[in-house]
């Protein structure tokens, strides 16, 4: 493993070696080589909706004709650790499926979540890290 690496996507997006990581709404347009990238930095598989355990952050891949933002969001909590965060992947403005981002910044409160950072994450596709709350000790 180099050090060379440090700046790719999935360190962008703050996942680290460990973490159990859910990926929710993979469809033959999601980005590979960005999934490779992130099994690669956490040194583990993506679990899918199905775990049925506690994971530390959720990748949803969504897109504008995916239906409801709020119940993808909300779905997506379901197996969250409390004070974990969800990546939603959406495809960039002017790609086909793009998410207006006022949608987003509506649907992400309305799901009990802070919208924190953008980022871009592939040639096609964008990150809103979307933070849950945390758990109440």
């Amino acid at each position: 493993m180099s050090s060379t690496a440090a700046t790719g996507p999935a360190d962008r997006l703050g996942l680290k070696s460990g973490m159990v990581i859910q990926e929710l709404g993979w469809d033959n347009d999601t980005d590979d080589e960005l999934r490779v990238a992130i099994e690669d930095s956490v040194d583990a598989d993506l679990v899918d909706g199905d775990y049925g355990n506690v994971v530390d952050a959720v990748l949803l891949w969504w897109r504008d004709d995916d239906g409801d933002l709020v119940d993808g969001l909300v779905d997506a909590l379901t197996d969250l650790v409390g004070g974990g965060v969800i990546w939603l992947l959406t495809p960039k403005v002017g790609r086909p499926g793009a998410v207006d981002a006022a949608d987003i910044a509506e649907a992400a409160p309305i799901a009990g979540l802070s919208q924190t950072t953008t980022a871009s994450v592939s040639k096609d596709w964008a990150a809103t890290r979307l933070l849950a709350p945390k758990t109440p000790a």
